[in-house]
């Protein structure tokens, strides 16, 4: 890595943990991060599919927000203001994936958003965005912040990710009530005398944790996990991959802002109260496209033959008209084929629909299908 690359990137506090495994580290979202380990893109893929991973994610944005009155209600409400989820009915230590939209209903950002559960702290709303768009987020909550509620931007923590099968099981030997921590619900604890937020949510389709620690503890912590046969160093090359084949969205590919959640398939993550009562920011494009049905839906891609199909690639009818375009394509390691996902015109949205992609210049055959391409396997008790 040049001088000039280091003078321009951050680095993560894991970053001598990742050359010491040999990892290839490459700019990503302003950092330094690794893209793979000597084991590989394929064999991470997979190791993390059999058996356990761990990620470095410490580039993520985590901040919280509280209220002075030390009212839940009161954060909540705000918060609803600018994302489409429920965030009034949050229980203590719950968790859910959501949105920030522009006034035009765009996607600005997704993010998860945690009412904490640890005791006296219940009030608090912790709140993880993505790395590329953590400064434009805490500007736009920080121009809509009423008074009486404050943004606390965390520099002082890191975040790891422990994704697959045996994640759990290596977990519970430091921390048992991990074993049986509902999806999307999160505790505050000790592990081996550092403090974590760990909770049961990943970004790979896998069962596993996020665990947010402090700056100081999490090679420690690390080293902890690594120590286990069962835990592999896992890049961004096998982050992405995995992602694609278990159909969730990356920003700044598959969600933008000129992107809404009814046309990225998301309405899941509006909850019914909201759908019809608005109250946020973007509401009226999100109503009316739940009314009338949007232009364009996301869809999943599988390409006959071997050829990935990248992002940017122009999708068309059978008939040679342009209907779309691929936001995200690779190869599919569990699929053991390319795999895609993109937008594509309403009526070409069908599951089946044979289409075709313009890969170097020539048409090749192609089809939706739904997603996502290898099952999620949350775990849901």
């Amino acid at each position: 890595m040049s001088e000039e690359i280091h003078s321009e990137t951050k680095q993560t506090p894991l970053y001598d943990f990742h050359v010491g495994l040999g990892a290839k580290m490459v700019p990503f979202a302003g950092y330094d991060m690794p893209v793979q380990y000597p084991l590989g893109v394929m064999k991470e893929h997979l190791h993390t599919r059999e058996s356990a991973g761990l990620f470095d994610v410490s580039h993520m944005g985590q901040a919280f927000l509280i209220s002075e009155d030390e009212k839940f209600e009161t954060v909540a409400a705000f918060l609803e203001t600018l994302v489409p989820c429920d965030v009034k009915s949050l229980e203590a230590g719950q968790q859910r994936y959501t949105q920030f939209l522009n006034a035009d209903g765009g996607i600005m950002d997704d993010l998860m958003v945690t009412r904490l559960g640890m005791e006296g702290y219940t009030h608090a709303i912790y709140i993880v965005v993505n790395a590329g768009c953590k400064d434009a987020d805490y500007a736009h909550i920080e121009k809509h912040l009423p008074k009486g509620i404050s943004l606390s931007i965390k520099e002082n923590l890191a975040l790891i990710a422990l994704q697959g099968p045996k994640a759990p099981a290596v977990i519970a030997q430091y921390l048992p009530e991990a074993l049986t921590l509902p999806f999307m619900n999160s505790l505050d604890t000790v592990i081996d005398g550092m403090w974590v937020h760990i909770s049961r949510s990943g970004y790979t389709g896998e069962d596993g944790y996020e665990i947010s620690v402090k700056n100081d503890d999490v090679v420690k912590l690390a080293a902890l996990l690594m120590s286990h046969d069962e835990v592999e160093a896992i890049g961004l090359g096998a982050r992405d991959s995995l992602r694609l084949e278990a159909g969730l969205c990356l920003y700044g590919h598959d969600l933008d802002t000129t992107t809404s959640p009814i046309e990225a398939g998301l309405t899941w993550s509006i909850q019914k109260n909201r759908r019809e009562e608005g109250g946020f920011l973007g509401a009226k494009r999100v109503q009316k496209e739940l009314a009338e049905r949007p232009s364009r839906r996301r869809v999943g891609i599988k390409p006959v033959g071997r050829a990935p199909a990248r992002e940017g690639t122009i999708i068309q009818n059978m008939d040679g008209k342009d209907i779309g375009v691929i936001t995200s394509g690779g190869f599919g390691p569990c699929v053991e084929g390319p795999v895609a996902m993109g937008y594509v015109k309403r009526k070409y949205a069908k599951t089946g629909t044979e289409i075709q992609l313009i890969v170097r210049g020539k048409a090749k055959p192609a089809h939706t299908i739904k997603l996502p391409f290898v099952p999620n396997n949350f775990y849901r008790g």
